[in-house]
């Protein structure tokens, strides 16, 4: 693709994010299984919506220097570990970044999806799959060496995300710190994070309660781009569509027939990205204009008029998804943080809250 093409592509981009504040309405249904369906003008009304300065107030409460001076060492051990731990295990990266969705989803980002009690986000049912938390205890132990009771277990998780997507092909972000580590962590509340079922109207609502846009949905969706899943997420999918005992007939044929060979036991694992599972690529958008994508909301994207648009710029170049997923994931890292020492803690053991 020729740069001067480049320039139609973002303003393709700037009109879809205009587009996807859209919210059509649908008597009785919030989502239409159409790929074909297109909005007529007299049930769609567009909106531009303008940040106020409470929705970036973290900004003025976070510091990309924040370590300069107590732990000017942080970033460059986070690195090392990161890199190191990916190394022996390509799928810590997707791991990661899902273990930093989860925490900020919950209560902000605040590191309460590290806590290990009973009772806690990190010992619910849907929280099983959860993996990195090895990654987050070796980080902090390090950097308890260094910089004792200096740097919170919320801002190494934040990063440790950032660094993973980079060790694979990812962008880089800056990070701003100053999170301050939660005390309070509940497993009924890990719940409320999406488990890719739900349809698009939940999860645009989910987005927005958590200052969050469409555009941050659709974006960070493509964090699917690698990692997997387990092939139990997947089987009603396969088998039992909707309690129609057929499959879903969004699948593409020959997709369904290698995903029914893969998925024989539950317990087996599938590559969220059929085509190129271990790049940092927009091949997740192209797989789902062919009716590959692997989860219901994977698919859900193409299909609702309120998110194929975006599903639609983001295939054409992957400069545009890297560019915007930067932007996007700095925006989830500020999530409810906590930055009041009173309200927040820096625990010297991710796992466990301070004994005083």
């Amino acid at each position: 693709m020729s740069n001067s093409s480049l320039p139609l592509l973002f303003l393709l981009l700037a009109f879809c994010i205009i587009s996807a504040s859209a919210e059509p309405y649908y008597e009785n249904s919030d989502y239409k299984p159409s790929s074909s369906y297109t909005p007529s003008s007299s049930d769609t009304v567009f909106s531009l919506q303008v940040p106020t300065l409470d929705e970036t107030k973290f900004y003025n409460l976070l510091s990309f220097g924040y370590y300069r001076k107590t732990c000017p060492q942080f970033e460059s051990i986070l690195h090392n570990k990161v890199k190191e731990w990916i190394k022996k295990d390509y799928t810590f990266a997707a791991s990661l970044m899902r273990l930093h969705f989860h925490d900020c989803s919950v209560r902000g980002c605040d590191g309460s999806i590290l806590l290990k009690h009973d009772g806690s986000e990190r010992i619910a049912e849907v929280s099983k799959t959860l993996r990195g938390f090895e990654v987050v205890d070796d980080i902090k132990a390090e950097l308890e060496k260094q910089c004792p009771k200096i740097v919170s277990c919320a801002d190494i998780l934040t990063a440790a995300a950032r660094d993973a997507t980079v060790e694979v092909g990812g962008p880089y972000w800056a990070v701003p710190y100053g999170r301050k580590d939660g005390k309070v962590s509940i497993a009924e509340e890990a719940n409320m994070v999406p488990m890719g079922h739900e349809n698009i109207t939940s999860l645009i609502e989910f987005f927005q309660s958590r200052g969050m846009t469409v555009l941050d949905l659709v974006v960070l969706s493509g964090a699917h781009t690698i990692g997997r899943t387990s092939c139990g997420s997947i089987q009603n999918r396969l088998y039992n569509y909707q309690g129609t005992g057929k499959p879903d007939p969004t699948i593409d044929p020959k997709y369904l027939n290698f995903l029914q060979r893969k998925c024989r036991w539950a317990s087996e694992y599938v590559d969220l990205d059929a085509t190129t599972p271990k790049n940092f690529d927009n091949v997740y958008y192209i797989n789902l204009k062919k009716k590959m994508g692997l989860l219901s909301t994977d698919q859900f994207l193409y299909s609702d008029p309120r998110t194929a648009p975006l599903v639609s710029a983001l295939t054409a170049t992957h400069s545009v998804f890297e560019h915007q997923f930067a932007v996007s994931m700095g925006k989830l890292g500020i999530v409810d943080v906590i930055t009041d020492q009173d309200e927040g803690e820096i625990r010297t053991n991710c796992n466990f809250v301070n004994a005083y």
